[in-house]
């Protein structure tokens, strides 16, 4: 029977630890970490996900600022409130909601944040640290997930770790991170994607799968091993006339069929999507201590 890897429970804990630490911080009159996020437009999803942050900060004792645009504002106003942030020194983390208006450039304003108040860790510096295993903002999902197999003491060394989708913000991290000298890592990684031929044949020698392509049920029961370690980072709403919303949300595994053969899963909801707002957190209060930049 697989065991469950619980992220409700995981990020609960997480926001605990930070909660004392900020405590602790507040005590001995150190600077309280502040999250600043940008929003443009209204995007009902971003919207949603942005006050969830918000919450979270007022959680565990953080500062928040949270900045609204119409969508009709140019590139170039948007960069200059991008700058402004970067230059408040009570400003710990940054992040940009994406996504935003086409006729802003997501490269120019994800360069234009200081990769030390990058907390997303998407900007091109955070990510070639990590690439190179230098102390990095590590992207929200991967960190997450990171977190969830240190946690429940998933054994890495060694395995053969298959990740199905290789985006910058979730797949392609994470074969990095599963490859490096370290725990969780060690792993020998296989990166598949929509032109690989033969992602089965891959899935079924694999020790743990990483499904986050956006499929919903794409890893189907046949397609891994007894005993295998299944991580869905997969959530795509699904028409449901049965639930009040009018949808359903499905990961990336079919999990009635795949669960069986797990010795752990991730459910969606309920797995990884928690653990990504607990890791901005995570980044937020390293950015407050400047353990990654001094």
């Amino acid at each position: 029977m697989a065991t469950i890897i619980d992220g409700n429970k995981t990020s609960a804990s997480i926001r605990q630890e930070i909660k004392e630490k900020v405590q602790s911080i507040t005590e001995r009159g150190g600077k309280i970490p502040h999250l600043a996020a940008i929003l443009v437009g209204t995007d009902g999803a971003s919207e949603t996900y942005v006050n969830l942050k918000v919450k979270d900060c007022e959680q565990v004792g953080f500062k928040s600022t949270l900045k609204r645009f119409d969508d009709t504002i140019s590139e170039e106003e948007l960069l200059a409130e991008v700058e402004a942030i970067n230059n408040d020194p009570d400003i710990d983390g940054l992040i940009v909601q994406l996504p935003i208006p086409d006729h802003i450039s997501v490269q120019k304003v994800t360069d234009r944040i200081r990769p030390e108040k990058d907390v997303d860790g998407f900007h091109p510096i955070n990510v070639g640290r990590m690439a190179k295993s230098l102390p990095a903002y590590i992207s929200a999902t991967p960190y997450g997930i990171m977190q969830l197999i240190e946690r429940y003491k998933i054994e890495t060394s060694g395995k053969h770790c298959v990740v199905i989708g290789r985006s910058d913000i979730v797949g392609s991290p994470m074969s990095i991170l599963l490859s490096r000298k370290a725990y969780p890592g060690n792993c020998t990684v296989t990166l598949c994607h929509s032109r690989t031929k033969n992602i089965k044949e891959m899935t079924l020698q694999a020790d743990i799968v990483i499904a986050a392509l956006g499929s919903p049920e794409f890893l189907t029961g046949d397609m891994v091993k007894e005993g295998a370690v299944v991580i869905d980072v997969g959530t795509t709403r699904v028409p449901d006339p049965s639930k009040k919303s009018g949808f359903t949300l499905k990961g990336d595994v079919n999990y009635e069929k795949v669960a069986p053969k797990c010795s752990y899963i991730t459910p969606v909801p309920g797995g990884v999507g928690p653990m990504t707002r607990a890791s901005l957190l995570m980044n937020t209060l390293l950015a407050a201590e400047k353990a990654i930049y001094r």
